[in-house]
């Protein structure tokens, strides 16, 4: 049985992009502050490099300010720890983030820790992190709250579904984990956080309604590994060589789209899934948090 509905991440985005347009527009009309979000990057990483930059152009589209800053590989903890403190202080601006991967000399826990929760637009503070895993108000980290947006967009059910998550990191998974398994409209599902240790892996998946793969595997999730009429979400983006592209290398997800779409009921691409989303949402958290300084 075939079923293969599209979650088109790409589309519900752009949607989520005209919508803040729309508000931003509707708040220059007031006289309302227009809202502003930075970015800083370390070094020149080509994939961070590209997404700082889809970024930018996101703000632009929806008429928010943004500023980037741009800073060498070497400087040192210390100085960027400095400059995270001069945006902390800078009333003008409404939440930034801290591109990551950072160089490994540089603590990344520590940099997370020095970002003002109030500006905290990616939700990795422990002070988000922890609201949120209280049900209290917070930032919810941009991925996840994309997932949960594109599930409630195509309007898939996760009361009472049982829902498997593979990776359990702070970005996606243990989040995720968290927020599908609340008392909320968006979650009250029965969830099991499965990663690399997890031993029979797949007599989880194979029970499973929902699947939420975040493991960074390419095609790692079979056919074989679910059942019928299961929904599946790939968060995975690896870059695979590939000498017949143009750029040398392919973007593939932890799913074997392919053969694993033809048994699901509901499935993201990859790329043009969860990726798109995961920008809109910060721009999202930006507003929200422009709209708490009212």
């Amino acid at each position: 049985m075939i079923f293969d509905m599209i979650l088109d991440g790409k589309k519900i985005a752009q949607d989520i992009k005209n919508e803040i347009k729309a508000l931003v527009s509707q708040r220059i009309s007031e006289r309302k502050k227009r809202p502003h979000l930075a970015a800083i990057i370390v070094g020149n990483d080509g994939a961070s490099l590209t997404y700082v930059s889809n970024k930018v152009k996101a703000c632009n589209y929806v008429g928010f300010k943004s500023t980037l800053i741009r800073l060498e590989d070497s400087i040192t903890e210390k100085l960027l720890l400095d400059q995270i403190n001069v945006l902390n202080r800078d009333n003008s601006i409404d939440g930034f983030i801290v591109q990551i991967p950072l160089p490994k000399r540089i603590n990344e826990q520590k940099v997370l820790l020095a970002i003002d929760p109030k500006k905290d637009v990616d939700g990795f503070h422990p002070t988000n992190f922890g609201q949120m895993t209280l049900d209290m108000e917070s930032f919810i980290p941009a991925t996840p709250y994309g997932i949960i947006e594109l599930l409630n967009r195509y309007d898939i059910k996760t009361s009472g579904k049982n829902c498997v998550v593979i990776g359990r990191s702070n970005i996606v998974g243990r989040p995720i984990s968290i927020l599908l398994s609340q008392k909320s409209r968006r979650g009250n599902a029965t969830v099991t956080l499965t990663h690399s240790r997890t031993k029979k892996l797949e007599s989880f998946t194979k029970d499973a309604d929902i699947i939420i793969s975040a493991l960074g595997i390419p095609e790692f999730l079979k056919s074989d590994m679910v059942k019928d009429g299961v929904v599946v979400i790939d968060v995975g983006i690896t870059r695979v060589v590939d000498k017949s592209k143009p750029k040398g290398y392919k973007i593939k997800g932890d799913v074997d789209y392919l053969n694993v779409s033809k048994k699901a009921s509901a499935i993201t691409p990859v790329p043009g899934g969860v990726g798109p989303m995961t920008i809109s949402m910060l721009l999202k958290n930006t507003l929200l948090a422009c709209q708490r300084k009212d």
